[in-house]
C-alpha cells in the first residue's frame, strides 16, 4: 500500500489485508460480526445435526451426518483461529455458548438472532427426525453456497482463504442432502416431505437479512461484500427452486 494512501482508500480501490495490527476501527467491527456469524451458525448447526445422526436409516447416512458433524466443528475451528489472532479467547469462546439451544417448532422469530450467540436465526429452530434433517440441510446448504461464494472474496486475505478452503466441504453437504432427498421423494409421501420445504423455505431466505443501503455501501467500500442480500436471496432461491423442481416438489414464495 502506497504510503500516501489511507488505508480505507487502499481497500476502496480493491486492497487486501493480511494482519489485524493494520486494520481500522469500523473494519475490524464489521469483520468480527462476519466471523463470529459464521462460526456461530457452524458450532450450533453441528450440534443440531448431531442430535439426528442415530436416525440415520442405514450406516451410510449415518457416516454421512457423523461426517458433516465433523467437517462443520472443523470449518468453525479454522475461523475462530483467525478470530483468535484479533484477541479472542478461542477456548473459552467454543465451550461458552449453549450451542444445543432450540426454541420451540413453532416460534416465529424472523431474522432475529439467539440471545446466546450470533448463530443465523434457522439455526434457533428444532431438527426433528431424518427426513426434517435432510430438507433443512438441503435448502440451508444451497444457501451456505450462495454466502461463500461472496465471502471468500472479502478483503481480510486469511478469512478469504479459509472461507475459500471451506466452499468445497459445505457444497458436498448440500450434495448428500440432495442424494438424500432424491432417496425419500422415492420412498415417502411426498406430501409430508412438501410440507418440510414449506417449512425450513421461509427460515432459510430470511437467514440472507434485509439491506441496509447506507451500511452495504459501507461494506462494498470495505470490501467485505459485492452483493446486496436481496441479490444472494434471490441466486439461492433460484438454485435451491432447481433441485426441489428436480425431485417433483414445489417452491415457495421467497419473498416476504
Amino acid at each position: 500500500m502506497p504510503e500516501e494512501m489511507s488505508i480505507e482508500k487502499y481497500l476502496e480501490q480493491g486492497g487486501v489485508l493480511s494482519n489485524p495490527s493494520n486494520v481500522p476501527p469500523r473494519y475490524r467491527a464489521e469483520l468480527m460480526k462476519l466471523m463470529t456469524t459464521f462460526v456461530d451458525s457452524e458450532l450450533a448447526g453441528a450440534a443440531g445435526f448431531a442430535d439426528v445422526i442415530n436416525e440415520g436409516p442405514g450406516i451410510k447416512e449415518r457416516i454421512a451426518a457423523a461426517k458433516i458433524v465433523l467437517e462443520k466443528t472443523d470449518n468453525a475451528s479454522r475461523v475462530l483461529d483467525i478470530m483468535g489472532e484479533f484477541g479472542v479467547d478461542t477456548q473459552r469462546y467454543a465451550n461458552h455458548h449453549p450451542w444445543t439451544a432450540r426454541l420451540n417448532r413453532d416460534a416465529d422469530i424472523g431474522a432475529t438472532r439467539s440471545e446466546h450467540d450470533m448463530r443465523l436465526a434457522v439455526f434457533n429452530y428444532p431438527i426433528l427426525g431424518w427426513a426434517d434433517a435432510v430438507v433443512m440441510n438441503l435448502l440451508m446448504g444451497r444457501a451456505v453456497a450462495v454466502q461463500l461464494a461472496e465471502f471468500s472474496l472479502v478483503s481480510y486475505q486469511p478469512l478469504a482463504d479459509a472461507f475459500r478452503a471451506i466452499a468445497p466441504i459445505e457444497a458436498r453437504h448440500a450434495e448428500l442432502a440432495e442424494e438424500g432427498l432424491g432417496k425419500l421423494a422415492e420412498q415417502q409421501n411426498k406430501s409430508s416431505l412438501q410440507d418440510l420445504v414449506d417449512y425450513w423455505w421461509p427460515r432459510v431466505a430470511v437467514s440472507f437479512g434485509s439491506d441496509n443501503p447506507d451500511r452495504l455501501t459501507t461494506l462494498k467500500a470495505l470490501g467485505l461484500r459485492r452483493n446486496g442480500n436481496d441479490v444472494l436471496q434471490t441466486r439461492w432461491g433460484h438454485e435451491a427452486g432447481q433441485v426441489l423442481k428436480k425431485f417433483g416438489f414445489s417452491v415457495p414464495s421467497t419473498r416476504f
